[in-house]
């Protein structure tokens, strides 16, 4: 080979091996910088994500990949990568989505009177489901294992709507009931559950704190049969001091569901030191009957201590027992006492002949002097849904 021909194939290698090597590089470049992207995006929380994770409803882009939430008075304004105050919805690559829907953490069995509901099918089964996560932080919660846990850091199965609405057909249940945990943050999966439900002629039901926007509980409203609201306290102090909410938004939610035919029954949970004056109790009465009115069934539970109140002392029975008094004093039909050993306040009289309607044991119904809706003594019709 002559010495030019030389000369040109080493070029020609050397140019290969410039060629290949720069290929390398680039494919190397590439590598990391996708590699740096999946890291970036895992440490903001923009990792990818099961197929089934739903987009939420009720909430806008706010700019700069930053999202509004509309769902709740809160309208917690949620950064790329992070979550809402109920922990259950977050902003995955500028969108929110929903990370308990088809995720609950707890699906039982129960009698509707531990919802608690008096004036709804007394005797049946209710088929209660919940989800990780809450909006409020009561300082006082009885189910805080679950509510103030993240959901994704409870493994449990994915569940579609439609095999709740199965599952509840086989179980006979009565009901479905959303319950246990705070139903707002699970709000898209109970719709769409209480869509089907209702397709397949089961009501259902829905036990919550009420702090929610008005819109979203106007959509969900026409497919619930009746809620129980937990009326908490009747100042915004309080509220704000042990649940950080707001008052305001709850007697809303009060108004709405009346106004849009939902049964209703009111809880609300005594607590020693906080809520139980005279002053407090009597205004929430007068409340109730004033705008939702006199045959609103309305249910003083006893408190225990747990969660951050644990060094409270339970209610007090005396306490209990005067609540239902100015309960009844204020012009209310249907007032129960709960969580205590005396039986008699959680049964149910006419309120036209005084005679007993409805006997209960705890979560047990007795006996059952409710006919076709109507008192069987006198005849009166008795307010609430029955069988």
């Amino acid at each position: 080979m002559s010495a030019a021909s030389r000369n040109r194939f080493f070029i020609i290698k050397r140019i290969l091996l410039a060629v290949i090597a720069a290929i390398f590089i680039l494919a190397a470049f590439f590598a990391f910088r996708i590699f740096s992207r999946n890291l970036s995006g895992a440490l903001s929380g923009d990792r990818s994500f099961p197929e089934q994770l739903k987009t939420a409803l009720y909430w806008s882009s706010a700019g700069s990949g930053k999202v509004q939430c509309w769902l709740c008075p809160r309208q917690c304004l949620i950064p790329r990568g992070g979550r809402g105050f109920c922990r259950a919805r977050k902003n995955i690559q500028g969108k929110l989505y929903c990370l308990t829907y088809g995720q609950p953490v707890a699906i039982h069995l129960d009698p509707i009177e531990k919802k608690p509901f008096f004036h709804v099918y007394p005797g049946t089964r209710s088929f209660s489901i919940a989800s990780a996560g809450c909006n409020l932080r009561c300082k006082f919660c009885q189910n805080w294992e679950i509510s103030q846990l993240d959901p994704e850091s409870v493994k449990v199965d994915f569940v579609l709507p439609e095999e709740i609405v199965r599952q509840a057909k086989l179980s006979g249940a009565r009901t479905i009931a959303f319950t246990y945990t705070e139903p707002t943050v699970f709000y898209e999966y109970m719709l769409d559950v209480a869509k089907l439900a209702t397709i397949e002629g089961i009501p259902c039901v829905m036990h919550s704190a009420g702090f929610i926007n008005p819109e979203p509980l106007r959509q969900l409203a026409p497919y619930l049969t009746a809620a129980d609201i937990d009326l908490k306290g009747f100042s915004e102090k309080y509220y704000s001091s042990f649940c950080e909410g707001s008052l305001k938004n709850v007697l809303e939610s009060l108004k709405i569901l009346k106004e849009k035919g939902v049964w209703l029954e009111v809880t609300n949970l005594i607590i020693p030191s906080a809520n139980d004056s005279d002053q407090d109790i009597r205004s929430l009465c007068s409340w109730v009957k004033d705008n939702l009115g006199p045959d609103t069934p309305l249910h003083f539970s006893r408190f225990f201590p747990m969660y951050k109140l644990a060094d409270l002392s339970p209610t007090p029975l005396k306490t209990l027992l005067k609540a239902g008094q100015i309960a009844r004093d204020a012009g209310l039909h249907y007032v129960y006492v709960g969580n205590i050993q005396e039986d008699a306040g959680e049964d149910t009289f006419c309120a036209v002949c005084g005679k007993l309607l409805i006997k209960r044991a705890g979560y047990t119904v007795l006996e059952d002097n409710i006919v076709e809706g109507k008192c069987k003594y006198c005849g009166a019709k008795i307010p609430g849904v029955w069988n």
